[in-house]
């Protein structure tokens, strides 16, 4: 099974109305906004959207709500991986229904399993759908890594899981695993700062966070380089560079959701345990969108 889910996707933040209650009129408009301003598709309920505290009826409810809106016209990945094998399952059968065109599903976080537990993992899921999967390895955040070799058994035992999202921050664990991967297994970079670096061995694509802000550089820049203008994408990079930086000032999505604020989109403020901004880093961000031309 070929995948394209396209070269950029913005990984879109879940907007909050002022009860804190999921925005799904504001998620329309922001995913069209997204879709029109450089992103290939989205990915909808990851670490971004703040999936940890977001409801299963409410994930189900934004799978529906985008796929409304821009189905079509971009490509729709559903954010559906836990910690809990049977309810990521649960949860991809509902994003199929939904009509989404692929699942992203994140390492089992906080309880550990090994490489054969993240094996049968991935594989259960994938099994329980037609669609094609991404697996995502961040193990800054869930604690485990997702091996090289762990993928390519995946990439040869299961069809359909045809994608990663790589976010381990090693650049020798990309070149490892396009060493050993099938040709047509898309790698996506999973941090901003690394897309360029991650094409220069292989990488296709980013799932990106400050596409939110600056989407059509971030388009720019890839389709530079895979056009054979390096130099032209390495001058977006360093230009790019201090904008990134300043989306991960602190915990993401905290910088992304204000920056967002302060060029006019109301996404709201984040769920706890994650907090707003502080005034400080307002002001940073204020100082970056303006170096960028964003503000």
């Amino acid at each position: 099974m070929a995948v394209d889910f396209g070269r950029v996707l913005t990984a879109m933040v879940t907007p909050f109305d002022r009860d804190g209650a999921v925005n799904y009129d504001q998620a329309k408009k922001l995913a069209r906004y997204l879709v029109e301003n450089g992103s290939d598709g989205l990915v909808v309920a990851g670490t971004t959207g703040e999936s940890p505290t977001l409801t299963k009826a409410e994930k189900v409810a934004l799978f529906r709500a985008v796929v409304e809106e821009i189905g079509g016209k971009a490509t729709v990945i559903a954010g559906t991986g836990s910690y809990s094998t049977a309810d990521t399952i649960a949860l991809t059968m509902e994003a199929q229904k939904a009509g989404a065109d692929g699942v992203m599903l994140v390492a089992p976080y906080y309880n550990k399993p090994s490489q054969e537990g993240l094996y049968r993992h991935f594989r259960s899921v994938a099994e329980s759908t037609n669609l094609p999967v991404m697996v995502y390895n961040i193990p800054g955040r869930t604690a485990v890594n997702v091996l090289p070799v762990t993928v390519e058994r995946l990439a040869k035992d299961v069809p359909n899981i045809r994608a990663i999202k790589e976010a381990s921050g090693s650049l020798d664990q990309v070149t490892e695993l396009r060493r050993i991967l099938p040709d047509d297994f898309v790698i996506y970079s999973g941090d901003d700062s690394l897309t360029l670096p991650i094409l220069s061995v292989g990488g296709k694509g980013i799932v990106s966070v400050v596409g939110h802000i600056a989407g059509r550089r971030v388009q720019e820049m890839v389709n530079a380089y895979a056009s054979g203008n390096v130099t032209l994408a390495a001058k977006i990079h360093r230009e790019l560079y201090p904008l990134i930086k300043g989306m991960f000032i602190t915990t993401n999505p905290v910088p992304v959701k204000a920056a967002l604020g302060l060029i006019g989109i109301n996404v709201g403020l984040p769920r706890l345990p994650l907090v707003e901004a502080t005034a400080e880093e307002k002001d940073k961000l204020t100082r970056l969108l303006r170096d960028a031309g964003v503000l």
